[in-house]
């Protein structure tokens, strides 16, 4: 608002509105509770519904003027401009006696408010204290560290980076280009031919899309290597995207890395001469490039990036786990923020995090459930009620294998550990199946492999990760049943992208099992029609639940699904080739109405 000077041309301005010889002040940012704290002591406090004092100060101009006159002036003036505001108002003459006396009590209620938080301040301080001291008996210089884990976390996309996001999805949204390059030719000429002009034209509508000057430029002069950097980028933001999101750009995916493969491979990249391949932004990149690797060795990291999850837990648990968060966040922020790394890089990075455990949670949970429903149902020593035997015998109800109920149990749950285990690394493997895939110097070929053509690679990196897993689980356990083959660069499993897409299904098979199981008890209490049917038709609640596990455990992991033992049978694959089949089955099953009564729609998910 105007302040007292006199206007530039010398001459002073009538007034026009009485408004512009005001000022107002707004000293709390919205949100801000009012409390004895911060200054609202007294009842004649202008109180804002969204926590915000308004101070109205009047200049000199205002004063001459005779705004002071308050029956004539001021508070008529207050009037029309809190009438479009969203602020209460309590003021001399404005209002009842009731109104200020609970405008009194509710002073002294702050005041108790604020004592009792201070208190409550007070103790989370010696809490958080003791966490400090404590926090560094969990970390460990395993695997599973956060340090080790940071160097396969990607970084959280920001707003700008999700514009760009966007551009990628519709561009290989649009485009078919595996459709088109991945199929027969009558020369490799050809092929390489197709493969760079399919490349280049989505280069080109990418550059396009962005600037339409610079698309033309691009066509008449042929110089894509002059967004280079641009290219990489954008890559680059859509491959982490992925990363953090296996459930997203299911399709788009596939034909972005398979584009990438051709760009990067000796026969393409010459002639567009740059590489489209550029690193994953992780956490701990971020951080070493910032000099803030001791973030990842504060005991404190692991309080500030667990997922409070809600379980079984009391609202008072729930709170207390969340202030300790926020409390590790702020400390961390304060004590990691240099020239190099602000508060809010510190923040990024700790929510990165955050969305990995987020993901490791949502994804392990199905499978901890089925094991946690292995152990409750059956035994591995004797099976001492009738007909529930997990025993399997090869060639009888379709099975590969014959074991007796104790090795079909322990079977079983070696197989839903290994895979456990396996969404555990999940990102370390994804980073070392990228980097096979865009290989520039390990080439794939196009092969029928019975299943279509399809791109045959070798893929140590990820072979060598997918060992060290097995090896240790092999180590948990006592013994470890069936084969241990790892199917990679071969007709199973064709490349280490098919590998990765294979064991993302792996919830996508487990939680409508564990949906169904967990919502059975709640639609038989909610309808006594589907009680008296559960009843009448299974045998009561717990008698179906056993018996949709009974056929799960068994019919799961008996090594069908193919042709012949090499290809299911109980390799590695093969386990999880045959709970897709059992999946496949599930329509035929007596309990598949169950299914449907508790909202199962399929097990592929959605597409988009």
């Amino acid at each position: 608002l105007p302040s007292d000077s006199k206007p530039d041309n010398g001459t002073e301005s009538p007034i026009v509105n009485k408004f512009s010889h005001c000022s107002i002040s707004r000293p709390m940012n919205e949100g801000v509770k009012p409390t004895t704290a911060n200054g609202f002591a007294n009842f004649t406090d202008i109180r804002g519904d969204s926590g915000t004092r308004v101070t109205i100060t009047l200049n000199q101009s205002a004063v001459k003027a005779g705004f002071l006159k308050e029956e004539e002036v001021l508070m008529p003036m207050l009037e029309k401009f809190l009438e479009a505001s969203p602020y209460s108002v309590v003021l001399d003459k404005c209002c009842t006696e009731q109104q200020r006396k609970e405008i009194i009590d509710a002073s002294q209620r702050e005041k108790d408010d604020f004592e009792q938080l201070q208190q409550n301040a007070d103790s989370d301080e010696e809490e958080f204290e003791d966490i400090h001291d404590l926090g560094g008996a969990e970390i460990d210089d395993s695997h599973n560290s956060v340090k080790e884990r940071a160097k396969y976390i990607p970084l959280r996309l920001s707003m700008g980076e999700r514009k760009m996001l966007r551009l990628v999805e519709a561009s290989m949204d649009c485009c078919d280009y595996t459709t088109e390059a991945d199929k027969t030719f009558k020369s490799s000429t050809r092929r390489t031919h197709a493969q760079l002009k399919y490349i280049t034209s989505v280069l080109r509508g990418m550059v396009t899309a962005c600037d339409y000057s610079a698309g033309r430029k691009l066509l008449e002069e042929d110089n894509y290597s002059e967004y280079e950097n641009f290219f990489r980028q954008m890559f680059e933001i859509a491959r982490r995207h992925k990363i953090m999101n296996p459930e997203k750009m299911r399709t788009e995916y596939g034909k972005l890395i398979y584009l990438l493969q051709d760009a990067v491979s000796p026969s393409i990249m010459p002639h567009l001469t740059f590489s489209c391949k550029g690193p994953i932004e992780t956490v701990y990149k971020f951080l070493e490039d910032r000099g803030g690797i001791g973030l990842l060795e504060d005991p404190l990291i692991e309080i500030a990036t667990r997922e409070v999850l809600a379980e079984k837990k009391t609202r008072t648990q729930i709170s207390h786990e969340i202030r300790r968060k926020e409390k590790a966040v702020a400390h961390l922020k304060q004590t990691y923020q240099n020239r190099n790394l602000s508060s809010d890089d510190v923040h990024l990075c700790l929510y990165s995090i955050c969305d990995n455990d987020s993901f490791l949670n949502s994804n392990r949970v199905p499978i901890d459930k089925v094991i946690g429903y292995l152990q409750q149902f059956f035994s591995p020593r004797s099976n001492n009620e009738e007909g529930y035997s997990l025993s399997i015998v090869d060639g009888k109800d379709g099975s590969r294998l014959s074991h007796s109920h104790e090795r079909q149990y322990y079977f079983a749950l070696q197989s839903l550990t290994l895979w456990r285990d396996i969404i555990d690394d999940m990102f370390r493997l994804w980073a070392m199946a990228e980097e096979d895939l865009l290989s520039e110097s390990v080439s794939y070929e196009l092969q029928d492999t019975g299943q279509g053509f399809q791109r045959v690679q070798q893929s140590p990196r990820t072979y060598k990760s997918m060992q060290k897993i097995l090896s240790r689980v092999q180590a948990k356990v006592n013994q470890w049943i069936g084969s241990n083959v790892i199917h990679l660069g071969d007709h199973n499993v064709p490349n280490a992208l098919t590998f990765i897409d294979k064991y993302t299904q792996v919830p996508r098979i487990l939680s409508p099992i564990v949906t169904c199981l967990e919502n059975l008890e709640r639609i038989c209490e909610e309808n006594d029609g589907i009680l008296k049917f559960v009843e009448d038709g299974f045998g009561g609640v717990e008698q179906l639940k056993k018996d949709i596990l009974y056929d799960f455990f068994k019919s799961a992991f008996d090594g069908s699904g193919a042709d012949n033992f090499y290809d299911a049978g109980s390799c590695i694959d093969g386990r999880l080739t045959s709970a897709w089949n059992w999946c496949s089955q599930l329509q035929e099953k007596p309990f598949y109405c169950i299914f449907k009564l508790t909202g199962f729609t399929g097990f592929d998910g959605e597409f988009k």
